[in-house]
């Protein structure tokens, strides 16, 4: 499964930034209630008119390649309804910052996921060339702030997978280059140099080149992306980072057992190193009844028609089809809402501390979303509901996109204290060695 919030005006007075807030709520779609009836909402939109709601996932590229082919590179992107995201929503949403995935399948051999990164790498920095009034290239905290005082949506981007590096650090100091903020060290397969949370594990965490890449990320000022990555890496790259890391989509393990989400014990681990756990809305991270139902909703489809040798109704695609809407209808899918994200929000942070967690949507990278949260109008509502539950202005401010910030200025300052150190070139056979 692979996989964003803010009004746009700068205050002028004290008390711009609450009429901006509600001159805005006419744009914010049918979910919202008037600011008279939902005070939570006009607080919400204050908030994100002063600071940058960021999101740290969102695999809209990634679509827009499967989906529209090349049409991608000259499309309009103003309305897309078949998608979770397009420049109208993320204008509703009050976006301010976007971490745009350049996801490529793991599956690929490694030098065609150099390529094809490098292709998704490119439609962003287009899209965000060809919608300059919205978009705008960052790679910096300073640059998020900056772009979003001036009403556009700071655009940055994520390596999803360290498969995609081919095990060369030249390959990633030119996406770092190209303007790449965060790598995640795996995506759903375990490689040569770290483990994946979803894969049987090699190496019980991070070999020794896998722990050199942590550490050239670190020399770069690119962010430690430990999304999707067993536990045994988790605690790898938190014990050699030198800087804070983030999980870019990730949510909290005690409410829902996937191993996509993060432990308790790892979360007061990310408290010690400063880093930022971006709740995911992936409704099989979110909820434990979800993912058992998809589990065996898998499985029975497995059991009804498995090519090429196992199924009971295997080449009788239609008696299949048929058999799996039965047991769709037996069993329905457990209901996930905007609610139990928020949930997931208030463990980490009672875990973690509130300076310690964000949002990652995973946007376009789902089949399917929580009730509330279906496309990237959303995140005012989700902000309004953690200021129901009695959340400061403050502490909202900080998931909306303040402690994401305070993490891309921490790489940023480790990166300067050791700009001298010489560049990694060692290579995989040199440092795995047995």
């Amino acid at each position: 499964m692979r996989r964003s919030v803010y009004d746009h005006r700068t205050a002028m007075t004290k008390t711009a930034p609450l009429a901006a807030a509600l001159l805005a709520l006419a744009a914010v779609p049918a979910f919202a209630a008037s600011p008279s009836t939902d005070p939570a909402m006009a607080r919400a939109l204050k908030i994100m008119a002063q600071t940058p709601m960021i999101d740290g996932h969102n695999d809209w590229a990634e679509s827009l390649r499967g989906r529209d082919g090349d049409q991608r590179w000259t499309m309009k992107l103003d309305s897309l309804p078949a998608y979770m995201t397009d420049i109208q929503r993320l204008r509703q949403g009050r976006v301010g910052g976007q971490f745009w995935s350049v996801y490529v399948p793991a599956d690929l051999p490694e030098q065609q996921q150099v390529i094809e990164t490098l292709e998704q790498i490119d439609l962003v920095r287009t899209i965000v060339a060809r919608n300059s009034q919205t978009f705008a290239l960052a790679t910096t905290a300073a640059e998020v702030r900056r772009i979003h005082k001036a009403g556009r949506i700071a655009s940055l981007m994520g390596v999803e997978g360290g498969g995609q590096i081919d095990e060369r650090f030249a390959v990633l100091r030119a996406y770092r280059a190209l303007g790449a903020a965060y790598l995640t060290l795996t995506h759903a397969v375990t490689i040569r140099w770290a483990d994946s949370a979803t894969d049987d594990p090699k190496h019980d965490g991070l070999t020794p080149f896998g722990k050199a890449v942590v550490k050239e990320l670190n020399r770069l000022g690119m962010m430690v992306d430990l999304s999707h990555v067993s536990e045994g890496t988790m605690r790898d790259a938190l014990a050699v980072s030198r800087a804070p890391v983030i999980f870019s989509h990730s949510s909290a393990r005690a409410l829902d057992d996937h191993p996509r989400d993060v432990s308790d014990d790892v979360l007061r681990l990310v408290a010690k190193n400063k880093g930022v756990v971006m709740v995911t809305y992936a409704p099989a991270y979110v909820s434990d009844a979800y993912r058992r139902w998809s589990a065996d909703r898998s499985a029975e489809r497995a059991r009804l028609n498995a090519p090429p040798y196992g199924g009971l109704l295997i080449g009788q695609p239609d008696k299949a089809a048929a058999a799996m809407t039965a047991w769709e209808a037996a069993h329905p899918k457990p209901e996930v809402t905007l609610a139990m994200v928020a949930d997931h929000i208030e463990h980490v942070a009672k875990v973690a501390g509130v300076d310690h967690v964000g949002v990652g949507s995973d946007f376009d990278g789902v089949s399917d979303l929580p009730t509330g949260l279906k496309d990237v109008s959303t995140y005012p509502a989700l902000l309004a509901e953690l200021i129901r539950r009695g959340w400061s202005d403050a502490d909202v401010a900080k998931v909306a996109g303040g402690n994401v910030l305070r993490v891309m200025e921490g790489a940023e300052r480790v990166a300067a204290a050791i700009k001298n150190e010489l560049p990694a070139t060692a290579t995989i056979e040199g440092l795995d060695r047995k």
